[in-house]
C-alpha cells in the first residue's frame, strides 16, 4: 500500500492533465474519440435536431478540418468508435436503451459509407480487436463480437459494475472508460489496472465520454461544446491496482 503521507498528498492534489486543447466549433453532446496521428476524430449527437456527427480536428490545435452527418432514419446516436488503416467503424443507434443500431464503415479519405450491417441492440461503444469487432451495448452491460462482414460471433455479460462509455483495444489490452478507466484482461474482462481521475473546472468527470490511449498518453473528451480535449500521463495517475 502507499505510505499514508504519500496517499494524503495524492488526495490533496489529484492528477492534472498535461495538456488541454479547446476544439473549434459546436460539438453538441460528445460521444467517442479516436486519436489518429495528427488528427482527432470525434462523434457527437444533437438530440434536439436528431442528428449525429463525425468530426475531424487537428489534434495539436483543435482546428476543425471536416465533418459529416451520420444519422440513418431513427438511428442518430453515434457512440464510441474505432478505426483501422483506411476506415472508421462507427455504431449509430436509436436513442433508447433497447434500440437498433447500424455499424457503419466509413472511408477516412472521403467520409463516405463503404459498408454497414444492422444490430438488434443499442451499441454505444465499439473497438477492433484481433481481427473482429467488439461492441458494448447501453452502459456496456453486454459485449458482442462480430466479424468485419457483420456476422455475429458471440455475446457475454460485463462482470464489472462500471458503465463503460468507451472501449479501446490498444497494445494487447482492452481499455474501458466510464466512472474510472480500467485496463481489462481481454479474455476474462477482469481489471488489471484501475485509474481514478477527478473533474474538470466545469465539474464534469474526466471519464464522462470520449477516451483513447495512444503512445503512453490517455486522451479524454468529457465535455459538451465548447469541448476540451484533456491529455493525461497514466504514470502520474494513482493506480488502485498497484500494491
Amino acid at each position: 500500500m502507499l505510505p499514508l503521507a504519500l496517499l494524503a498528498l495524492w488526495m490533496a492534489a489529484p492528477p492534472q492533465p498535461i495538456s488541454v486543447t479547446l476544439l473549434e466549433g459546436a460539438t453538441h453532446h460528445v460521444q467517442g474519440i479516436v486519436v489518429d496521428g495528427p488528427s482527432l476524430w470525434v462523434t457527437s449527437v444533437d438530440r434536439v435536431a436528431k442528428k449525429g456527427y463525425l468530426y475531424e480536428f487537428e489534434l495539436a490545435t483543435g482546428k476543425r478540418l471536416r465533418s459529416v452527418e451520420v444519422q440513418q432514419g431513427a438511428m442518430f446516436h453515434p457512440g464510441g468508435f474505432d478505426m483501422d488503416d483506411d476506415t472508421l467503424w462507427i455504431p449509430v443507434a436509436e436513442y433508447k436503451k433497447d434500440g437498433h443500431t447500424v455499424i457503419q464503415r466509413r472511408s477516412k479519405a472521403t467520409l463516405a459509407i463503404l459498408s454497414s450491417f444492422p444490430v438488434d441492440d443499442h451499441i454505444g461503444c465499439l473497438t477492433l480487436m484481433d481481427g473482429h469487432l467488439l461492441g458494448g451495448n447501453w452502459d456496456a452491460r453486454k459485449f458482442y463480437e462480430w466479424t468485419y462482414e457483420g456476422r455475429f460471433v458471440s455475446v457475454r455479460g460485463n462482470p464489472n459494475a462500471s458503465h463503460y462509455q468507451e472501449i479501446k483495444y490498444r497494445y494487447g489490452t482492452l481499455i474501458a472508460s466510464g466512472g474510472v478507466v480500467h485496463w481489462l484482461d481481454p479474455e476474462e474482462l477482469e481489471p488489471l489496472r484501475t485509474y481514478t481521475l477527478g473533474k474538470s473546472d466545469r465539474n464534469v468527470p474526466y471519464t464522462n465520454e470520449g477516451m483513447d490511449f495512444r503512445d503512453g498518453k490517455l486522451y479524454l473528451l468529457p465535455e459538451d461544446g465548447p469541448s476540451r480535449l484533456f491529455v493525461f500521463d497514466p504514470e502520474q495517475v494513482y493506480d488502485l491496482a498497484r500494491p
